[in-house]
């Protein structure tokens, strides 16, 4: 049973972070929304540093990791990204993994911003 997207097509042009998705995976509770997010940003930036340095196989396996959590918290780019990455033959991998570095980027800036709102 995974999350799916609620917008596919709103998430090309959307917000980094689908904030109306993450309020309800955390019921609302703005605590447990920090937690999430601080958790998320930490889980990607080491499965980020695993994935430049491991095999293929391993690579795609830390980006399915990534995409459960970006559909968890609405990263609906990240998500499509790390879904990328997963897909990628030998030749594409680097530019998926590049890829998905950058889409990380774009949403740990949001998760920047919403954190201080909190």
């Amino acid at each position: 049973m995974g999350v799916r997207e609620s917008r596919p097509a709103q998430a090309d042009i959307g917000p980094a972070i689908d904030q109306e998705h993450l309020s309800q995976m955390t019921l609302g509770e703005r605590d447990l929304e920090g937690e999430v997010l601080r958790l998320f940003v930490r889980q990607a930036e080491m499965l980020m540093a695993r994935m430049r340095a491991q095999q293929p196989g391993l690579a795609r396996a830390s980006a399915h990791t990534i995409k459960g959590s970006a559909r968890g918290i609405g990263a609906w780019r990240v998500a499509r990204a790390a879904e990328a990455v997963e897909r990628a033959n030998a030749a594409e991998l680097g530019a998926a993994v590049d890829a998905l570095g950058a889409a990380l980027a774009e949403a740990n800036a949001a998760i920047a911003a919403l954190l201080r709102g909190h």
